[in-house]
């Protein structure tokens, strides 16, 4: 699966952050072969037309996030739908996922993490245990991790490494509690990818 993804990265051209802390050493598969896979992934270069190039934009989206081709196409509906321009609305949509949420608090260094984690029970929204990495998060609602779980292999050493961790402004986290919260819609979000291309390739 991680030769996959990797594969992907290389394919799109851009880190996606897939792999978490992996993508930022030597060992990153775009770092080592920065260039597209297959035989002639060095040398060839194809010419991409614009709607090529929106469904490059696309790709990164799902793989950024995680999401299947029926699951991106759920949120752009959902955010034409909204009163805000739908590039806006996507990203709010998307960065509010709990997974999106664990990830952006520091606590994992990647999203396929996070969804793993929350699949197992590792994590609790106003000390309640969830299970679904889909949850959409609001302003107000605590994410922290369970405490049966703050003892786990994973969580180990964590308050060090987050030290000099900031995380984004649309989020507060309490470092000694290890608990985050949402205090805003998601903002000013740096992402691997054209959102405006990706509205255009679902209009």
């Amino acid at each position: 699966m991680q030769k996959i993804l990797e594969k992907k990265e290389r394919s799109l051209g851009v880190k996606l952050s897939i792999k978490g802390d992996r993508c930022g050493s030597p060992k990153c598969a775009l770092i080592r072969k920065p260039y597209r896979p297959g035989q002639h992934g060095k040398s060839h270069r194809r010419k991409v037309s614009e709607f090529g190039k929106q469904l490059q934009e696309k790709q990164k989206v799902r793989f950024t996030y995680g999401l299947s081709e029926k699951q991106l196409g759920k949120v752009f509906s959902e955010a034409e739908r909204k009163a805000e321009v739908t590039s806006q609305g996507v990203i709010e949509i998307l960065e509010s996922r709990l997974d999106n949420v664990i990830f952006r608090l520091g606590f994992v260094s990647s999203r396929s993490a996070a969804r793993q984690l929350v699949g197992h029970g590792h994590f609790s929204v106003h000390g309640r245990k969830v299970t679904i990495p889909s949850r959409r998060m609001k302003i107000g609602d605590k994410v922290s991790i369970r405490p049966e779980s703050k003892n786990a292999a994973v969580f180990q050493d964590l308050k060090d490494k987050l030290k000099n961790y900031e995380v984004p402004t649309w989020l507060s986290f309490d470092k000694e509690k290890l608990e985050g919260e949402i205090v805003a819609k998601p903002h000013d979000v740096i992402a691997p990818f054209d959102i405006n291309a990706v509205v255009d390739y679902y209009s």
